[in-house]
């Protein structure tokens, strides 16, 4: 089968499942496994991520209407004749939209299958998993799924019967913005109380003050789209805001930057990574976290 990945999550899912080698086309931003590198890219960005801050970015997101953010090449994507493409229409500010991706498979002279990938949890996120799985006939899907959730349960089984820290989880620094969807069910697996946000909430920007007010004991920084050194380059538009050395989390020392493209602001399995990421940070239990996959700031 000819797959074109429109999503990083669905690369993430397509390699889990043993056929990244069936990988025709991809996003600009799909970088993982390593040897996607070699798939054609069949979209770009207008925003340059390396030469703005996060407030620009933000400004510049704000200013965008939903995928005009991302261009799609309809032509080579129609040169790659694929059999599937896999899409979404969850994020506006995520990947190209379903209905950009419809339009221009629309035109083109094959049987493309289009298919949206939209969870909001991560019982959700396990699913997509095994309907992909199902797209391309993997014989033992169900069984890789079912390896990811007894996963999810060792993480917790780990942490039952401890305290449960007040958790703020911050997926974009300016403005604060915490992160929803899946990730508070992170939080819960890895033994944490999340604040902010709720399972499967499509969030939006807080005021700081609010942080403040929830008194976090671990403050988790896992900007979407930014690697660990952007995160702690731009870590004084927090430090400097009102309030942040007395955070209980500051005065603990219990600030981490994490990889939020890995392991936390995509819907693929590697979110279950994310959880006994987490599990290592909030209680030290768990195999050995590179630095790489959390990092304490302070």
């Amino acid at each position: 089968m000819r797959i074109v990945s429109l999503l990083p999550a669905a690369t993430d899912i397509v390699a889990e499942l043993g056929r990244a080698d069936q990988l025709v086309g991809r996003t600009h931003e799909c970088d993982w496994p390593a040897e996607v590198a070699g798939v054609p890219v069949v979209t770009a960005t207008s925003i340059d991520p390396e030469r703005l801050s996060s407030r620009e970015i933000s400004s510049a997101v704000g200013g965008h209407a939903g995928s005009a953010l991302y261009s799609l090449d309809a032509d080579r994507l129609a040169a790659l004749a694929p059999d599937l493409v896999l899409t979404q229409d969850l994020c506006d500010v995520c990947a190209v939209s379903y209905r950009r991706v419809a339009d221009a498979v629309r035109v083109l002279d094959a049987d493309t299958r289009v298919v949206s990938l939209e969870p909001r949890t991560l019982d959700e996120v396990l699913d997509c998993v095994r309907h992909v799985g199902g797209l391309l006939d993997v014989p033992d899907a169900a069984e890789r799924v079912a390896s990811l959730r007894e996963r999810l349960a060792a993480v917790a089984d780990a942490v039952a019967g401890r305290p449960r820290p007040r958790v703020a989880a911050i997926e974009w620094l300016d403005p604060v913005w915490p992160a929803g969807h899946w990730v508070p069910e992170q939080i819960a697996a890895a033994g944490g109380r999340g604040l902010l946000a709720a399972a499967g909430e499509h969030t939006s920007p807080v005021p700081w003050e609010r942080v403040v007010a929830e008194e976090p004991e671990v403050v988790l920084l896992m900007p979407c789209g930014l690697t660990q050194e952007r995160t702690l380059a731009e870590l004084p538009v927090l430090t400097g805001l009102p309030g942040w050395a007395e955070l209980p989390a500051v005065r603990a020392g219990r600030v981490w930057a994490l990889d939020g493209p890995a392991y936390f602001n995509r819907p693929g399995p590697r979110v279950v990574r994310g959880a006994e990421v987490l599990a290592h940070v909030l209680h030290g239990v768990g195999g050995p976290v590179l630095p790489s996959e959390a990092r304490p700031v302070l």
